[in-house]
């Protein structure tokens, strides 16, 4: 598969729509990949796009070359690569070509006593007399946008933190993002996952036809980057409790609230996970002995409004449970901070991706009973994970949430360019002397 290649890794996932709190409760293993932060795990051959020709070569090559190859003007590439491609252009030409200067000291640069001020402004290529007036605050406000900072005009620890990571920093994070673009089908129907954005878009003819924010995994939880295919819908599907929060959450409140906790949220008790498993009166476990760990049932909560998984599952086979869904708590979908689930995606408005995928999101037989809906043709799905928005009109980098780029980048040597101006005096002083 070359740079697109299947890894296997473990994976335990039940995909609850927790609250923050409960969403440490799984693990999710990544693979350890020397090229985890970039590839796509492709858990079906049917969704691996064809790879474009300077990438095919890219497993086996250096790190040092990541991003150094212009693409061939002849071979398709994903519109999210030229954006990309064009948003380090511009940063070359804003930003790196300004003095790299380090700048040294702790704390904030606060004001005309700092010694440091003549630097900062110097780094930001103004003049070194000014003092902290409004046009280096203006000039601080643009670095902070361009670098996904707060725009606060201050040069506080992150401001100074980011400016001392040096222009080489921000135009390899750009050419990573770039890799992850070129990764991506150039044509076709497809659903965009992207976990850096917490949003999808739907792609026909390879351009994108309408688009809806998502709820993905937490830090602890991340959402894989993978490429599978939604053959199938789950309508009005049961929710299997994962055994831990069985034993941490369900059990303890059966003790403390009685059977009526179960019965008010429609949860049934089974003896077993397969498929002859008994179902068990709740009245009859030894629930003591489950909230201790000493005892494993299978808890299934019935379809219906107050089900985490919503009225539909949109099933892509996988062996790692990640697959996406709907949801009851619509209110997430308000919030800025959407990275909460324990690694599957739930979908803003389940009805019309069922409708974009399926042409309506059809009804169950039943109320009570899961019922599987297959497509007509199966979609491909291709979930990534960009830290610079691609399509924004100015630049716009991204909080590195899975810590994937911070991984990449550690392999690559340090920006030789950044000059630290305090040494460069020593020195000067200790050849003087």
């Amino acid at each position: 598969m070359g740079i697109l290649r299947r890894v296997s890794f473990g994976l335990v996932a039940a995909c609850l729509t927790a609250t923050p709190a409960l969403a440490a409760i799984e693990e999710i293993r990544l693979p350890p990949s020397r090229h985890h932060g970039l590839d796509m795990i492709i858990v079906d051959e049917d969704a691996a796009p064809v790879e474009p020709e300077l990438a095919k070569t890219g497993a086996d090559a250096p790190p040092e070359t990541l991003g150094g190859a212009e693409a061939d003007p002849a071979t398709p590439v994903h519109p999210l690569y030229a954006e990309l491609r064009g948003q380090l252009e511009r940063y070359r030409q804003s930003w790196g070509g300004l003095p790299q200067l380090l700048i040294g000291g702790e704390g904030p640069v606060a004001g005309p006593g700092d010694p440091r001020l003549g630097i900062l402004r110097k780094r930001l290529a103004l003049a070194r007399q000014g003092g902290f007036d409004k046009a280096l605050r203006t000039r601080l406000v643009e670095f902070q946008k361009a670098h996904g900072l707060a725009p606060d005009g201050k040069a506080g620890a992150a401001t100074l933190a980011a400016l001392n990571r040096g222009a080489a920093h921000y135009e390899r994070l750009i050419q990573l993002n770039m890799e992850r673009a070129r990764r991506l089908p150039t044509a076709g129907k497809y659903l965009l996952v992207d976990a850096g954005a917490a949003r999808l878009w739907m792609y026909e003819d390879g351009k994108p036809v309408d688009s809806m924010k998502v709820v993905v995994g937490a830090p602890a939880t991340e959402t894989p980057m993978l490429a599978a295919m939604i053959r199938y819908l789950s309508v009005n599907p049961y929710w299997n409790v994962p055994p831990e929060l069985v034993r941490s959450l369900i059990a303890p409140r059966v003790l403390e609230q009685g059977l009526t906790y179960l019965s008010d949220r429609r949860y049934q008790i089974f003896d077993g996970w397969g498929d002859d498993a008994a179902l068990l009166d709740p009245a009859t476990v030894d629930w003591t002995a489950v909230a201790s760990g000493d005892k494993e049932l299978r808890v299934r909560q019935l379809p219906g409004g107050g089900n985490s998984m919503g009225g539909v599952k949109f099933m892509m086979p996988n062996s790692y449970g990640i697959y996406l869904h709907d949801t009851p708590n619509k209110a997430l979908f308000g919030e800025a901070e959407r990275w909460v689930s324990n690694g599957c995606v739930r979908v803003e408005d389940a009805r019309r991706l069922a409708e974009w995928l399926h042409g309506e999101l059809p009804a169950a037989a039943s109320p009570d009973v899961e019922q599987r809906v297959d497509l007509a043709s199966a979609v491909p799905v291709y979930i990534t994970y960009f830290t610079v928005d691609p399509a924004a009109k100015t630049l716009a980098f991204r909080k590195d949430r899975y810590g994937r780029d911070a991984a990449v980048l550690a392999r690559y040597p340090a920006d030789t360019r950044m000059v630290d101006p305090d040494e460069a005096f020593r020195k000067a002083m200790s050849l003087g002397g």
